[in-house]
């Protein structure tokens, strides 16, 4: 599997930002997104069991806007 970058927030600094990739997965659509880690105990008591080799990560609204821009449909 390989990941092809759509883009980054804009707010964020050079090299230290929440990011979104896609994938080239055949079988089905698939995104990699890069973000803050979660760790407020709160919001993981919300979320609840998080399985082994699953992670929550916090990525902004701007980043989300990217999932439209899927490689191959004609997206700028």
């Amino acid at each position: 599997m390989r990941a092809q970058f759509l883009g980054k927030d804009p707010a964020s600094n050079v090299g230290d930002s929440p990011t979104l990739f896609a994938t080239d997965r055949t079988d089905r659509r698939t995104y990699i997104a890069q973000g803050w880690a979660v760790t407020d105990p709160e919001v993981l008591a919300d979320v609840g069991p998080v399985p082994e080799g699953e992670a929550i990560v916090e990525i902004p609204e701007d980043v989300l806007r990217l999932y439209t821009r899927h490689p191959g449909e004609g997206a700028p």
